[in-house]
């Protein structure tokens, strides 16, 4: 039987709600509110904790802790730009330091190599899935047609300017999941282990 999987954060109409075996939550269903009991692949929003923080006016400044606290409960996959902010707001492990009393662990991809537009850096934070068949799916290559920068710092400065014929990824660019990413997230998902989730079961009172 195939393990179902939660995909928190992730926009209506995105690669989840085509996907067999898998529970889209789109910002109608508050991922803020899960409870399990599936092994989850989240996608908080970045803007509280990302380089253009003091640009971010949304109200989502809950929902990457809300998604690490998932991942830790159900096992499962939280998703962010490299060198986000909320890796040092809630001590979790770098790329290539030891799990954390968790057992999450993290390691950074590019989504270029799964059909990105543009070289996206990724910090991926792992619960309950063995490091090693991580590492195994874990893709490089790709060739960026855009740029993922381009935008401007608090002194208006514009940051990282984009190389000679590059295009400056939109807003939804820069959001998009590729199809293949995602369903690799997914597959990292489905093999949590089930023990770590009967463990959180079980200090929940439940079966």
């Amino acid at each position: 039987m195939v393990t179902t999987v939660a995909a928190l954060y992730v926009e209506k109409g995105g690669p989840y709600f085509a996907m067999a075996g898998v529970d889209p939550w789109d910002i109608a269903r508050d991922a803020r509110t899960y409870a399990g009991p599936h092994p989850v692949v989240a996608h908080p929003p970045c803007g509280p904790w990302g380089r253009l923080r003091h640009l971010y006016r949304g109200a989502g400044h809950d929902c990457a802790p809300a998604a690490i606290a998932a991942a830790r409960a159900w096992g499962g996959v939280v998703e962010h730009p490299a060198h986000s902010l909320l890796w040092r707001a809630l001590n979790l492990p770098r790329p290539g330091e030891f799990a954390d009393a968790h057992g999450g662990f993290t390691v950074e991809v590019d989504q270029c190599a799964w059909g990105h537009v543009a070289r996206k850096r990724t910090w991926l934070y792992v619960v309950g899935v063995p490091r090693s068949i991580v590492m195994a799916g874990i893709r490089t290559g790709g060739t960026p047609t855009h740029w993922i920068s381009g935008g401007r710092d608090c002194a208006g400065r514009e940051t990282t300017p984009a190389p000679p014929g590059i295009k400056i990824c939109s807003a939804q660019q820069r959001r998009r999941t590729p199809p293949a990413f995602a369903a690799w997230l997914v597959e990292l998902a489905r093999a949590a282990a089930p023990s770590h989730r009967m463990v959180h079961c079980n200090q929940l009172g439940g079966s």
